[in-house]
């Protein structure tokens, strides 16, 4: 499936910014429901309802009657199932982003595994985060804590007052975060690493498609999916950027080009071996302190260790702060990190946490982040190692 050539630009949500609202007030997070299950909807609607920050505009039982909405009451946020009667939701999704809402689009997916081809399309595409469909019975109390609690960090944007459907409003520039002479700092490093979560497919496959068939840096990617969605995940970055992916196992090398991606019920950790074997993987149960599995910490502050900082980590879209410890080892051991940008992230949350600690030497768009690392791939090779 072919990728949009850019990302949109949206305002930004920044997670954990969004004062809390009423329902029915300007400031209340606008929440669609499409799916053509009339009982998923309704339970939908309750869970949605319970929350006072959040406020229905609308139901539909598919696609187009969506969109039809959307056109005369734009969303915040819309739950989207994929599989629905007419031209359903996966087909249907460039024109639902694209309604006056600009909404961020959650899809709701089933368990199976054309559900799960189907929902990575759907992020690569720009949908923004998904959340299983749980199997009867499913619909608890912590089901619905994890709906709303991604419905708010996706509908945490910065808007006035004043809103209407064919306006976003301007937002104020953010300052620049680049640490001050980070980015003298460029040795061609040994690893690339990439973190990401909520929003981040999209980022990495605008990113990954700007390395040239000639890079042939070692990428590790840590991405926040259900562990049943790794191998399609895999097997979709291979398609995305044509070079090999796999997903890391205990004792793999690291090799030139080469694609690895954190396995769902661990994380991947770096160590150098002897003999000539060189960098290779192992894969880490112990709990991160970010809570996440797998997290982004213990893959960059691994290569701090073992690459004495010789390695770059780059920071998409994502809730919270995963990242940020790892990314601050790394830049003491003389690494960098660099940080998509506010305007191009779904949540600017884990990008923004290094980037407000000073830690990235860029702050971009993933198409930017993707030139920037071919050119730090160009530059002459760190000192050796002893």
């Amino acid at each position: 499936m072919s990728l949009p050539s850019s990302l949109p630009r949206r305002p930004r949500v920044d997670s954990g910014s969004r004062p809390f609202a009423r329902a029915g007030s300007a400031a209340a997070i606008r929440v669609m429901i499409v799916d053509d299950s009339l009982t998923v909807r309704t339970i939908f609607k309750r869970m949605v309802e319970s929350d006072p920050a959040l406020v229905i505009v609308g139901t539909a039982s598919s696609a187009e009657r969506g969109i039809a909405q959307l056109a005369d009451t734009p969303a915040d946020v819309v739950l989207l199932d994929l599989e629905m009667p007419g031209i359903g939701g996966l087909d249907a999704l460039p024109a639902i982003l694209a309604t006056p809402g600009h909404p961020q689009v959650l899809v709701v997916s089933s368990f199976t595994m054309d559900g799960a081809e189907h929902t990575l399309a759907a992020l690569q595409m720009g949908a923004a985060d998904t959340l299983l469909k749980p199997r009867p019975g499913g619909f608890n109390e912590d089901y619905r804590s994890q709906l709303l609690g991604k419905i708010r960090a996706l509908g945490s944007r910065v808007v006035d007052s004043t809103r209407d459907n064919d306006h976003v409003p301007e937002r104020v520039p953010e300052p620049s975060f680049v640490r001050p002479g980070f980015a003298r700092r460029a040795w061609r490093p040994e690893v690339i690493a990439i973190g990401a979560s909520t929003g981040g497919i999209h980022a990495l496959g605008l990113m990954l498609r700007r390395l040239a068939r000639d890079f042939d840096l070692p990428v590790l990617i840590t991405q926040h999916l259900p562990a049943s969605f790794m191998p399609v995940f895999a097997r979709q970055i291979e398609a995305a950027c044509g070079r090999p992916a796999d997903i890391a196992e205990d004792g793999l090398a690291l090799t030139p080009g080469r694609i690895v991606i954190a396995p769902g019920h661990g994380h991947i950790v770096v160590r150098r071996m002897g003999a000539g074997v060189g960098l290779v993987t192992r894969i880490s149960t112990e709990p991160a302190r970010s809570g996440c599995t797998p997290s982004v910490d213990p893959m960059l502050a691994s290569l701090a260790e073992t690459c004495e900082g010789r390695a770059l980590g780059v920071i998409l879209s994502g809730m919270g702060r995963d990242g940020v410890i790892g990314a601050q080892a790394l830049v003491d051991a003389g690494g960098m990190i660099y940080a998509q940008d506010a305007d191009t992230s779904a949540v600017w949350g884990m990008p923004g946490a290094v980037a407000r600690a000073g830690l990235a030497s860029v702050v971009a768009a993933p198409d930017r982040l993707g030139d920037a690392v071919m050119a730090l791939a160009a530059t002459p090779a760190a000192p050796a190692l002893r």
